[in-house]
């Protein structure tokens, strides 16, 4: 019975040291870091090949349609649809994102969909491209770039 007892103090202690919850939390963020910098890397190599043009997602060459203030990307009536945006250049868009510059657009592991990968990017008034996501253990997660 002491040994029975033991044992589970010592279960107890571990569980409460490792904290499961907690890692897979920091794991979850870590990809929401990760999906971030793959999104802004994939729009930089685009403009890196379009002349420093950002994809858009209108046939109009002379209106860009990337975002100028926080908004979510997918496809989604709200979002910006990133993965189909390319260059202004034909209709429909050509050279889009997906699969050109990036395999799939990544989604929050927790909640993101197609229609809204709980990613948000634009481009500031400085020119910078800044993408971010709502974390567990940090509460705004952000890539500037």
């Amino acid at each position: 019975m002491v040994v029975i007892g033991i044992i589970g103090i010592l279960t107890a202690i571990v569980l409460i040291a490792v904290n499961p919850g907690r890692q897979f939390a920091q794991a979850r963020d870590a990809q929401r870091r990760t999906d971030l910098l793959a999104i802004t890397n994939a729009v930089y190599q685009f403009a890196a090949e379009h002349n420093g043009n950002l994809p858009d997602t209108n046939a109009d060459p002379n209106i860009n349609s990337f975002p100028s203030t926080a908004t979510c990307i997918g496809s989604g009536p709200t979002c910006f649809n990133l993965g189909a945006a390319g260059v202004a250049e034909s209709t429909p868009v050509g050279t889009p994102i997906v699969p050109t510059y990036i395999a799939g657009m990544p989604k929050d592991p927790s909640t993101g969909s197609d229609a809204n990968t709980m990613y948000t990017i634009y481009r500031d008034a400085n020119g910078r491209l800044q993408a971010s996501a709502s974390g567990e253990l940090t509460p705004s997660i952000s890539v500037v770039r």
